[in-house]
């Protein structure tokens, strides 16, 4: 087994003598299985001791750069600081850079300065197009390592994505719409923020797959273009109902849920199964309202603690651990809410 550490290390971490760590550590045999783990959790803990010296007492600054609705940009940053005491003794400083809106040049100057000025690290939510790409390969090329959030940009140098397996969360969702309706006619209205963030693509692509194998007859009806904002989507949302009075279900996969029930309300129209991302403090408020009949979610914290992470290990500061897995898919209830955020309410949309 490769370590850099020398048998006398080894043999007073675990409390052993340095013949019998010699004896395990060249398979000579004749030591208890017992004392054999003993060996291998003393290496393990010197691993541990060796990256929080290299940690020790530096500094990270990162730069979170996100276009996205606010509500979710605050889930963010309350998750990043939440995070900072699992990081000691790291310290992390952090740069916001937070959009609604913008054209794809005015992100493009954001990363650039960021790569001009100097960052140990940029955590980004982006559109996955050319020119962030480009962006993204002269953040690298800078020795900045990018790790992307939520949605990834496959075809760039970024160093990581982190976050869910987001055909997964759409198929789920797919599941969970058929498991409402059964067999009830209807139409399922889907709502995206933008079509060129890759994450919503893939939760589409997955969302709709699953729905055409199950049920290729049901129709989907698709809103896109609103940026997730409440001041668009209402208005989106508004002009598709009123073309087809036949929608009675919805898959939100950009957000702006607030807007979407209200134009629903509006017009008097029911929603029999409505599933939404993201336990950001709309969507709390509204599952716990009964008016969401489910919300996918996944820890934010752990994601924002694994960006950090990435960083700090593209910078040496700790052992490399390889891949990770996506984030666990969470399906949220009223009935099964995280602790702190909510309530159990008897009332649930979709339970008809």
């Amino acid at each position: 087994m490769g370590h850099p550490y020398t048998i006398r290390e080894i043999a007073r971490q675990a409390g052993l003598s340095e013949a019998t760590v010699d004896r395990v550590l060249n398979s000579r045999g004749g030591v208890r299985e017992s004392t054999v783990l003993e060996v291998h959790q003393a290496i393990k803990d010197l691993d541990r001791q060796r990256a929080q010296v290299r940690i020790g007492g530096r500094t990270f600054m990162i730069d979170i750069v996100m276009q996205t609705p606010q509500r979710f940009s605050s889930a963010v940053r309350d998750a990043l600081e939440a995070e900072l005491p699992s990081l000691h003794p790291a310290v992390v400083r952090s740069r916001f850079h937070f959009r609604e809106t913008a054209p794809v040049p005015e992100l493009v100057k954001d990363l650039d300065k960021i790569a001009k000025r100097g960052s140990q690290g940029v955590i980004l939510k982006a559109p996955d197009v050319p020119e962030v790409t480009a962006a993204v390969g002269r953040l690298t090329a800078a020795g900045i390592p990018v790790v992307t959030l939520v949605t990834d940009l496959p075809s760039s140098p970024r160093a990581a994505y982190v976050g869910i397996d987001n055909r997964a969360a759409g198929a789920t969702a797919a599941y969970l719409i058929r498991q409402w309706l059964g067999d009830r006619p209807g139409h399922v209205l889907v709502t995206i923020s933008r079509g060129s963030f890759r994450g919503e693509e893939e939760r589409e692509m997955g969302f709709r797959g699953a729905m055409r194998t199950a049920r290729p007859a049901r129709p989907l009806v698709e809103v896109t273009d609103s940026d997730g904002l409440d001041a668009t989507q209402r208005d989106l949302v508004l002009e598709a109902l009123e073309r087809d009075p036949e929608i009675n279900a919805v898959y939100s996969i950009g957000g702006g849920n607030t807007a979407t029930i209200d134009a629903f309300d509006a017009l008097g129209r029911e929603v029999l199964a409505f599933v939404a991302h993201d336990l950001d403090h709309d969507n709390t408020r509204l599952l716990g309202e009964g008016r969401l009949s489910a919300v996918l979610h996944h820890d934010l914290r752990q994601d924002m603690r694994r960006a950090c992470q990435t960083i700090m290990r593209a910078h040496k500061a700790l052992p490399d651990e390889g891949p990770f897995l996506p984030s666990a898919i969470q399906v949220v209830t009223p009935y099964n809410m995280p602790p702190g955020l909510g309530a159990a309410l008897p009332g649930v949309a979709g339970e008809k």
